[in-house]
């Protein structure tokens, strides 16, 4: 539904009345939601990857498959099979002097989960959270990116036609739209997108106390120790850049390379390109840049940093096309922190490249920067791998691969610090929306009156049982 904000609070009121007519819904219920959106995904497999290549400019439907329906659907089977387990009480006995009471953790839904969507990976992160919050036993009211136009219009249509108004229910429209949307009274809500835009949803959330998951982005680091296979590490570095044009959240943003190899680096990662897009113009399998906005910022970013020193090297024999937001992989030496391209979150096929002498001075010079949400390290060496791990912060981690911890069910996925708060998937999503009640239960037969008014020496007797034991 494309609902002006006025109609917002009305779309919010249908959803909590339905909830409150159901406030824990049985499996079945919650798992046939989950079915319909899985028929959803199947039946409208081809038209959902038009949209979003039409959006772009150019979208491989490979890479759509890849990155955001197979994990969507992948994610719907886990949920399927094992969401019956994560509803189940956890029932335990009470600290030892409370006994013989008992206790209970008891999974109840939050209610109405609000959704915030971005541009870059529409289909997924509309979809993920959706299938958490759903396998949780909430109702769903999801507000579509303005910058994927035809998808998010098409998205809706479809959505209305496979759920009731009152489970699921997607907005689309513009920035007002979304400003209006984080300010609802939310149960839980979900925001994926830049840091910047998190303070300002954070900000809104906050006035109704609302609890927020962001999941935001940063600049994620990758590392070739001393011990990595390099050619297999420059490739999979490349590869995480690369696919959705380096639109990606967690893309490896800038890349720590051993000194005395960097000029290996940029041959071994020219034939990477090479091997990996043979036909990057014209085959149709690299993306493009998704808006003329977008273009124009990396081009920025990329001339500011030659403009003050740096170098820029096209990994293919191009330099792009601005007509159809085309831009090559670009590597960037000779940077330093002064530069806009160090500064800000690049999201799109830019690589800062640094040398670096000691695996210490990687570590330190990662520490001294806001924690990124995703950090890649390639080496063999188990004390390598052990060291960089315990001393570095960062919301999640892929060891020899880049991306693939993200695709992980029992993994938590989310940020930490300025990349992000909160985490889901899998039963971390169940739990993230979903309220974890504590039930106590007190026996008929207990000794809890021996602690009433008036206090006297049976009150001290067992005041001091408590201490002792307690």
């Amino acid at each position: 539904m494309n609902a002006p904000t006025n109609d917002l609070q009305q779309t919010l009121l249908l959803l909590r009345n339905a909830q409150v007519k159901d406030p824990n819904p049985a499996w079945s219920v919650r798992a046939a939601r989950l079915r319909k959106l899985e028929a959803l995904l199947r039946e409208q497999r081809d038209a959902f990857a038009a949209a979003i290549s039409e959006d772009f400019g150019c979208r491989p439907k490979e890479e759509t498959d890849l990155l955001e329906l197979f994990p969507s659907l992948s994610g719907l089977r886990h949920a399927l099979r094992h969401g019956r387990r994560w509803m189940k009480s956890r029932k335990g006995l009470a600290d030892l002097v409370f006994l013989p009471a008992s206790t209970t953790l008891m999974p109840q839904p939050k209610g109405v989960v609000g959704i915030i969507v971005p541009w870059n990976y529409p289909l997924y992160l509309a979809v993920g959270p959706m299938i958490d919050a759903l396998a949780a036993g909430n109702r769903v009211m999801v507000k579509m990116s303005e910058f994927t136009p035809r998808f998010s219009a098409l998205f809706a249509q479809k959505v209305a036609s496979y759920f009731q108004p009152d489970e699921v229910s997607v907005i689309t429209g513009d920035a007002d739209v979304a400003q209006a949307f984080s300010a609802l009274p939310f149960d839980h809500l979900l925001f994926t997108g830049s840091t910047a835009v998190g303070h300002h949803v954070m900000r809104a959330a906050s006035q109704h106390l609302t609890p927020v998951t962001l999941e935001l982005g940063g600049k994620s680091p990758a590392i070739i120790g001393p011990g990595a296979r390099f050619e297999h590490a420059v490739e999979r570095i490349l590869y995480g850049k690369m696919v959705n044009a380096g639109q990606t959240c967690i893309a490896p943003d800038y890349v720590f390379v051993p000194r005395e190899r960097m000029g290996e680096f940029v041959d071994t990662a020219k034939r990477a390109v090479a091997r990996l897009y043979p036909d990057i113009t014209a085959s149709g399998q690299y993306a493009s840049v998704a808006t003329d906005r977008h273009y124009e910022r990396l081009a920025r970013l990329r001339d500011d940093a030659v403009a003050a020193g740096a170098k820029a090297q096209s990994l293919a024999d191009t330099t792009g096309d601005a007509s159809r937001r085309f831009l090559p992989p670009t590597l960037i030496t000779g940077v330093d922190d002064n530069m806009t391209v160090m500064k800000e979150e690049i999201f799109g096929p830019l690589l800062p490249v640094l040398p670096y002498d000691s695996i210490d001075q990687v570590i330190a010079y990662i520490g001294s920067h806001a924690h990124p949400l995703a950090l890649y390290l390639f080496d063999d060496q188990r004390a390598t791998v052990d060291r960089v791990l315990s001393r570095t912060q960062a919301g999640g981690v892929t060891v020899n691969d880049t991306l693939y911890h993200i695709a992980q069910h029992g993994l938590p996925f989310g940020g930490v610090g300025k990349s992000g708060m909160g985490g889901y998937h899998g039963e971390a999503g169940f739990r993230t929306f979903s309220h974890m009640k504590p039930v106590f239960r007190q026996a008929r037969f207990n000794g809890v009156g021996m602690l009433n008014p008036p206090y006297g020496a049976m009150f001290k007797r067992m005041l001091g049982l408590l201490f002792k034991h307690g």
